[in-house]
């Protein structure tokens, strides 16, 4: 009877004990719900169209992706549209975060757009920060204050919505005012 009972402690110590560890083990292993699943640094992404040409391309000085929202987190993002034909659309900003569907870019911070200028063509530069970019259709709009500065020309207003394929426009939403330099 006595070896049964030693027998039978010595199986509940052990059970106890067992069961002890792993809990500790479950709680050290436990995720936060919004935690990166992976990151880059110098990252590079180019999506090209059905001919094979070059579409667009994204940089960042840093990515983080985070699996449970399937979005990705840029530091100091560089999106470049490509036209045909026409120097790329180059956008700068401090932030940017990427839906889930790799469509809808938004860049938060200091935001700049500029195109170089062509023999017929100035050179045109935006500023303006919260900026919403459809890359699948190369749109983008905010409701922010933004500023274009096409030399010696200035235009500046509150809200803007732009369309960075031929034909290029830019709208703004309210507040308009410019100085405009006649030769």
């Amino acid at each position: 009877m006595r070896v049964f009972l030693v027998l039978f402690l010595l199986v509940a110590a052990t059970w106890f004990l067992a069961d002890f560890f792993e809990e500790k083990e479950t709680k050290k292993i436990a995720v936060a719900d919004h935690s990166p699943d992976y990151f880059s640094t110098g990252y590079y992404k180019k999506e090209m169209d059905i001919a094979g040409k070059i579409k667009n391309e994204l940089t960042a000085d840093k990515m983080i992706h985070y699996g449970d929202d399937n979005t990705t987190h840029l530091e100091k993002p560089v999106m470049t549209l490509y036209n045909p034909e026409l120097p790329p659309w180059v956008i700068k900003a401090e932030q940017g975060i990427l839906a889930a569907d790799g469509d809808n870019l938004l860049l938060s911070g200091k935001v700049f757009i500029s195109r170089a200028g062509t023999k017929k063509r100035r050179p045109f530069n935006i500023n303006t920060s919260e900026l919403k970019v459809k890359l699948s259709i190369s749109y983008a709009e905010t409701k922010q204050w933004a500023e274009i500065i096409d030399t010696p020309n200035r235009t500046a207003g509150v809200g803007m919505q732009a369309t960075f394929k031929q034909p290029v426009k830019v709208k703004f939403l309210s507040r308009v005012k410019g100085r405009y330099e006649v030769n």
